[in-house]
């Protein structure tokens, strides 16, 4: 009889931590469908559709989530935009805004913290140029691999010390790094008071050796197109003069961000 029961509550023991492990495994499944952030869920980077017409990219499911959101990939009418990223320098920006100064274009130059700390001369050069410098995050962390209040810690850390070297205020304008954001991103920076820029026409110059700039963009320009360029671009650097003349010639003017 004893052996007959114990047998029985050695089930009852195995059956109970069946069912242990089985809610458990519920419980954890549901915590992370309630704790997941959205933002995880809804991750994007920044892309749109080229074509060889010259008409404005496409950009698919990317159309909704910035609708309503104050934020921009592509202007209208005969202008285009020129903004440059500059996490660092390697010796090439003094060179491109030599041919920004010769042209008379003014661009818009999104900046980091370590630009900012690092080539503050740099950084008060492109000011004193007339240049407009906007927030390209401290540290340039991706967006959607942070929580949005680490991202506004890093907008508003660069905030901070772009005042401490410049005793100006940064404009309120944001390119996510790496183009990474989500749907939660831009609403909490349009929250936060700022407008977020994309591009409609970039290739990849953030590399040694890249070359063929002005193909990249001449061959995609289009009615109100933000460029992006790299600051770091020997190609850049070399191509822009040509680059600004040829877009000149087809009748488009060269206008901020700010502006759109």
């Amino acid at each position: 009889m004893n052996t007959i029961r114990k047998v029985e509550n050695m089930k009852e023991d195995k059956n109970r931590q069946l069912w242990i492990k089985i809610l458990f495994i519920v419980f954890i499944a549901v915590l992370l469908l309630i704790t997941l952030p959205s933002k995880l869920v809804k991750a994007s980077g920044w892309g749109y559709s080229k074509n060889d017409e010259h008409n404005i990219p496409q950009i698919g499911k990317y159309a909704e989530m910035i609708e309503g959101n104050d934020a921009y990939y592509v202007g209208s009418g005969k202008t285009i935009y020129l903004t440059f990223d500059a996490g660092y320098d390697n010796g090439v920006l003094p060179d491109i805004l030599k041919v920004l100064r010769e042209k008379k274009v003014a661009a818009t130059f999104f900046v980091t913290g370590d630009f900012v700390n690092r080539f503050t001369p740099l950084l008060h050069e492109i000011i004193n140029d007339g240049h407009l410098v906007g927030n390209h995050s401290y540290g340039h962390l991706p967006n959607d691999q942070i929580s949005t209040s680490k991202m506004m810690d890093e907008i508003h850390r660069l905030e901070n010390v772009y005042f401490e070297k410049t005793n100006s205020v940064l404009a309120k304008i944001y390119r996510p790094p790496e183009g990474r954001f989500t749907l939660e991103t831009l609403k909490t920076l349009k929250e936060n008071g700022y407008k977020t820029f994309f591009w409609s026409i970039a290739h990849v110059d953030w590399k040694e050796g890249t070359s063929n700039s002005y193909d990249s963009v001449i061959n995609n320009l289009h009615d109100g197109a933000i460029i992006l360029l790299h600051s770091v671009s020997r190609s850049n650097a070399d191509d822009l003069g040509r680059i600004i003349d040829e877009i000149r010639s087809k009748g488009y003017e060269f206008k901020l961000v700010t502006e759109i």
